[in-house]
């Protein structure tokens, strides 16, 4: 692509600019350069390549060469540049050895007899060698390559450095505006670089530094750095010229401009300036506010008095007293202490979760006794859809407060809690303010929603900032970076949720009052459906109770067939699925009631994907069932152990960490230890090797909660003996043969209740978290209570070794006899092909 752009009054450089395509660029990148070139010295500039550059040539070598090369030498040269400017006949050691092959463009004769051309840079080379410089500079060279940034990296780098010269055209009076169009059309990140790098007032050893860089990133931002200092440079002259400008016709003009505006508004009736003032001062009178706001505020209102509506300084002003008489100051709403009424709003809105409403009470009777208590700090810690947040929600209206929600998933700005600072174009107050603001109430339930989720980078650490938030000790005196006036959020119930803790700030953790929300039964589940689950879709779909009739069982088949989670978030997507079906079927089939039984739910949702009962039966040795915590609740874990002939290595796969990796050496190592209670011979784990694979092996896994279950694989391989049916365990291990407690007991409990599991082993210091388990979800279940290994392998391996396992034993009687052998053969000798003992 070429554009006429005139770059100086000089009617020589009205010249077609050649803008480079993608293909004419890799083109001009992949031509292959001569190994031989002649050498233009230039003075006072640096070539780079896909520039046009026009150049004056006085000396009698370099004219020479420029002959020569337009008409004999394919009108390609090699330039590089002069290291000083002062050298009129420059030697080998007053030239770089880097610089750019270009192709003649345009050649001119002058009347003093000097030439003109017009040059185009093409390739980077490095000079090998000098060759000789009669009748011109000839030397050997090597073309340069160039590391390319990826995509998003080339996309990013254009345009800051479109943006950042678009501004220095812009403030430049030397640079012709055509400049700014030749940017635009600019395609080529490289060619962006070297024709940005071409026009910076640089001295040449700063552009010879730009041309060696082979990282193309490297010279990007090599160039942005010059660019910045010369933006700066034109930002102060502009500054210092505007400064120095007479502005008395602007402010006569103004004054006239105002008096007839403020005609204008008195003729209609309007409010101008000073009513505005008025407002915010009836406003400021009616609030309730500390001393110490009320002084700032009279403050910044006489300061707003004395400034013209015109000035920027106004609109800052009048931002920050409204929203000093929008906040609720110590405006607060009575709580409900109606306590039956408390429960049964809980209750009706939620189906177990007795620990949470408990709290709630507890809550509410502290404060019947004590007025001025300071809200809890509470944390909602559980799997998605278990319902955390719509608890929120329900404790609001059970108080009779107003209920306020921020999601803080992905927040990275420190600004977003603490507000900006007024100096700043754009400034507002954090989101807690904003909150309270929306809340109108200075005592809202306030909900912060995904807390785990708030990430750090350069603009500061959330985290940080909400640890004065969440302290119940110093919220009253918290101060927002907007406001500069402390404000009281003691008398706030912040409610955060997460779903898992290990990312939360350590210092946030210790402030709040955990409260584990884990998952829910298959009863519970099915209450929750029945209750809120249907009731609520069916009203959102349109259809009425006698359209649409869903079975107990039916229910209970979408619970175990089509879900498999700890919350019920997924049973509401295919109960609404229902709910859409059998609108189709009332709409379209014009059928007046639809009925979802188990036998027919197969036409509604297809085949479940999930059978009701994870288990699989063990019927090899090596095989055991672990116990396992995921951020969206329990699962069960299967650990597979094989043999093959060997040396005694041990494999692990399945993408293990390293808790897990120390786990399988520890349980291998106390079964080498212990091989007499196994009834091992020593010498089997010299003859044989030992895989441990733990299936899925695309998921990441680590933890110390599949201890046991690797040490009853092996001992299963080991012995030959199976694997208790219907069994499950879950606890660390160590080298002295001790069982230990891990977390997460009610997320596996229920994981195993929920795959079919009958017994599940758990470590003894591990009783008190299963009895925290409700009664009913115990039932049915046998639970055995472990506090050493040798008791783990006792309840997991049934007692008789399987009818044709594998014998261990072969390869040692194998390579006892092949030692028989070796050593029997010196008292042998051959005769005729036999063998004869001596």
């Amino acid at each position: 692509m070429k554009m006429n752009i005139r770059l100086s009054e000089d009617p020589f450089f009205d010249t077609e600019f050649p803008i480079l395509s993608d293909q004419e660029e890799k083109a001009m990148y992949d031509e292959k350069l001569p190994e031989e070139l002649g050498i233009l010295p230039l003075k006072n500039t640096v070539l780079y390549p896909g520039v046009v550059i026009p150049i004056t040539v006085g000396r009698d070598k370099s004219i020479a060469l420029v002959r020569d090369a337009y008409d004999n030498l394919g009108k390609t040269i090699g330039v590089v540049a002069q290291r000083s400017l002062h050298i009129e006949d420059p030697a080998y050691k007053d030239l770089y050895r880097y610089g750019t092959m270009a192709q003649i463009l345009k050649l001119i004769r002058m009347p003093d007899g000097s030439i003109t051309i017009v040059i185009q840079g093409r390739s980077r080379f490095e000079v090998r060698e000098w060759l000789d410089d009669e009748p011109y500079f000839k030397a050997t060279v090597t073309k340069l390559d160039e590391k390319l940034p990826d995509g998003r990296e080339a996309d990013a780098l254009m345009q800051t450095l479109k943006r950042q010269a678009g501004e220095i055209v812009e403030l430049s009076p030397n640079i012709p505006t055509e400049a700014q169009v030749v940017l635009n059309n600019i395609k080529s990140v490289s060619f962006l670089i070297y024709f940005i790098a071409s026009n910076l007032n640089l001295e040449v050893k700063d552009k010879q530094v730009i041309l060696e860089m082979n990282d193309l990133l490297e010279k990007g931002r090599a160039v942005l750095e010059q660019m910045s200092r010369e933006l700066a440079i034109l930002e102060l002259s502009e500054e210092i010229h505007s400064k120095v400008r007479t502005d008395l016709d602007k402010q006569q003009r103004e004054y006239f401009l105002r008096q007839q505006i403020k005609t204008i508004q008195d003729e209609l009736g309007e409010d101008g300036p000073g009513n505005e003032i008025e407002e915010l001062r009836k406003k400021a009178s009616e609030k309730k506010w500390p001393e110490a706001v009320q002084e700032v505020f009279n403050k910044e209102l006489t300061k707003l008095s004395r400034l013209s509506p015109n000035m920027p300084d106004y609109a800052v002003v009048i931002n920050y007293l409204d929203w000093l008489v929008e906040l609720p100051w110590q405006n607060y709403v009575d709580d409900d202490f109606e306590f039956k009424a408390t429960k049964k709003i809980l209750d009706d809105d939620h189906y177990g979760l007795e620990e949470v409403k408990d709290r709630i009470l507890e809550y509410l009777a502290v404060l019947k006794l004590k007025s001025d208590k300071k809200a809890p700090i509470l944390c909602f810690h559980g799997p998605p859809g278990v319902g955390k947040t719509s608890l929120g929600r329900s404790i609001a209206r059970a108080l009779g407060r107003e209920f306020v929600r921020i999601s803080l998933g992905g927040v990275r700005d420190e600004a977003e809690i603490r507000g900006h600072r007024r100096t700043y174009i754009g400034a507002m107050p954090g989101r807690i303010i904003q909150g309270l603001k929306k809340a109108k109430s200075g005592n809202p339930v306030f909900m912060l929603d995904e807390i785990d989720k708030v990430g750090n980078d350069f603009r500061g650490d959330p985290s940080a900032a909400l640890l004065e938030v969440l302290d119940p000790e110093q919220n009253d005196t918290f101060q927002d970076h907007f406001l500069e006036v402390e404000y009281d959020l003691s008398s706030v119930m912040f409610i955060a949720t997460a779903n898992t803790l290990s990312t939360l700030h350590p210092a946030l953790r210790d402030r709040m009052e955990i409260i584990d929300i884990t998952g829910y039964s298959l009863e519970e589940k099915t209450e929750i459906a029945k209750r809120h689950l249907v009731p609520r879709l069916r009203k959102e779909h349109g259809l009425k109770s006698v359209q649409m009739r869903i079975s107990d069982a039916a229910l209970r088949s979408v619970i175990e067939g089509h879900t498999r989670e700890s919350g019920v978030r997924k049973l509401a997507q295919k109960l609404s699925r229902l709910c859409r079906i059998t609108a189709k079927r009332v709409v379209v089939d014009e059928e007046e009631a639809v009925s979802v039984k188990q036998s027919n739910l197969e036409d509604f949702l297809g085949v479940p994907p999930f059978e009701n009962e994870l288990y699989q039966k063990l019927d090899v040795p090596g095989v055991s069932i672990g116990l396992a915590w995921t951020p969206v609740g329990g699962d069960i874990l299967f650990v597979e152990t094989s043999l093959s002939r060997g040396n005694g290595k041990l494999t692990l796969t399945g993408q293990l960490g390293d808790v897990m990796k120390e786990s399988a050496a520890l349980a291998y190592q106390y079964i080498k230890a212990n091989a007499a209670k196994f009834s091992l011979n020593h010498e089997v784990f010299n003859h044989w090797n030992i895989h441990v694979h733990f299936p899925a092996g695309a998921i990441p896994k680590d933890g110390p909660s599949a201890g046991i279950a690797i040490l009853s694989a092996l001992a299963s391989l080991f012995t030959q003996r199976l694997i208790t049916p219907r069994l499950a365990m879950t606890g660390e291990i160590t080298l002295r043969g001790k069982v230990l407690p891990v977390g997460g007991i009610k997320e596996k409990f229920l994981a195993a209740r929920r795959a079919g599991i009958k017994t599940v082993i758990f470590c003894k210091d591990n009783k008190k978290d299963v009895l925290e388990i409700k009664e009913d979800y115990r039932q049915g279940m046998n639970i055995v209570f472990v506090e050493r290994m040798e008791e783990v392998v006792e309840h997991a391996l049934q007692p008789r070794r399987i009818k044709g396992g594998l014998d261990l034993l072969e390869p040692v009687r194998e390579a006892a006899l092949e030692k028989k052998l070796r050593r029997g053969k010196s008292d042998y000798g051959t005769e005729g092909g036999a063998m004869i003992k001596h």
